[in-house]
């Protein structure tokens, strides 16, 4: 009879607005207590996004330019005997390529095949000129304009040691890297080419 009442009881506090109660809870044994809903929680608030954060920019690299020329920390080297480079002068070039994106006023840059006076000199200019063409196309690989490139060659005729000595033979087998041209014209008004053979059109 308790267990029936209680029954009964609850359902008359759900129905009875002016008790203001909206739910009863039944205890074991049959004891009712009214009371309220909990009341609903509020969502959790989303953290507010992060502001992106500012892209570290990367220290400007200094060049060091002597003559119109740009010095390198090391040689770009080949196999011998062949216009195939090696991949340690990837990091020497990679140097190239940044000192042209950061100076867009050089739009010509004179790429400079030497060699040693060992062999044939006709063979000598033809592989300084295949060379010079090489690191150009290493060059427009990574991005750089065919336009701002003039791949040359000189041979052994523009030595920068003593040929008679191994050390100096190392010296004159070389790629050198001149400014050509600035925002257009020819510096200081002498041929772009500087007096060397032009290997070719690097754009094509």
């Amino acid at each position: 009879m308790r267990k029936f009442f209680a029954h009964v009881f609850c359902a008359t506090v759900l129905i009875g607005a002016s008790a203001g109660l909206t739910g009863c809870v039944v205890k074991a044994g049959g004891e009712v207590k009214a009371g309220g809903t909990e009341p609903a929680k509020e969502p959790a608030k989303e953290a507010p996004p992060e502001a992106p954060k500012p892209e570290e920019k990367k220290p400007a690299m200094n060049f060091e330019v002597e003559n119109g020329q740009l010095r390198l920390p090391g040689p770009v080297v080949f196999e011998s005997g062949k216009a195939i480079l090696k991949p340690e002068s990837d990091a020497v070039l990679d140097i190239v390529r940044q000192y042209l994106e950061a100076k867009p006023a050089i739009t010509l840059l004179r790429i400079e095949g030497h060699t040693d006076n060992v062999g044939v000199a006709a063979d000598n200019q033809r592989l300084s000129e295949l060379r010079s063409m090489a690191v150009a196309q290493w060059l427009i690989a990574k991005g750089v304009s065919c336009k701002r490139l003039l791949p040359v060659g000189f041979g052994q005729d523009k030595p920068v040691a003593d040929n008679t000595k191994p050390e100096g033979r190392e010296q004159n087998r070389r790629t050198a890297f001149v400014n050509a041209e600035l925002k257009g014209k020819a510096i200081g008004g002498m041929p772009v080419d500087g007096s060397g053979k032009v290997a070719g059109d690097p754009c094509k």
